[in-house]
C-alpha cells in the first residue's frame, strides 16, 4: 500500500526554519548534518533542505512503498517522469519524477 508520509520543504538556512516551525507548532526537528532537519514521528514527517544543490524548487511530497521498482515500472508506465533516478539517502531509498501535469514527487521505500 502506498501513503503520502512526508514532505520536504526547500528553506533558506536550516536553523532559522528549525527554529521557526519548533516554535510556531512545537515540533520536534532532528539534525541530519549542517544543511538537513526533520521531524521523526512516523506519521506524515517534514524535512527541511538548506542544500541548494539538493533542495527541491517547491514542496516535495513523498510516497511511501513496499517495492520501489514496481513503484518505478508503474510510474514510468503511468507517464510519469523521472526526474532523480533510484538513490540512497539515510533511511532508505527513493526515486523523484514529475507527474503529466509537471508537479515533482518522490516515491520512497524505508530500510
Amino acid at each position: 500500500m502506498a501513503r503520502l508520509n512526508y514532505v520536504e520543504l526547500p528553506v533558506t538556512g536550516t536553523a532559522a526554519a528549525r527554529t521557526f516551525y519548533e516554535r510556531a507548532f512545537g515540533w520536534t526537528l532532528t539534525e541530519f548534518g549542517p544543511t538537513y532537519a526533520a521531524t521523526t514521528t512516523g506519521d506524515t514527517d517534514i524535512g527541511l533542505q538548506a542544500d541548494r544543490s539538493e533542495a527541491p524548487t517547491a514542496p516535495l511530497p513523498v510516497i511511501e512503498v513496499e517495492d520501489l521498482e514496481a513503484a518505478l515500472a508503474q510510474v514510468e508506465s503511468a507517464g510519469g517522469r523521472i526526474t532523480q533516478p533510484i538513490f540512497t539517502f539515510p533511511g532508505g531509498r527513493r526515486f523523484q519524477f514529475r507527474d503529466p501535469s509537471g508537479n515533482e514527487l518522490a516515491v520512497a521505500q524505508s530500510g
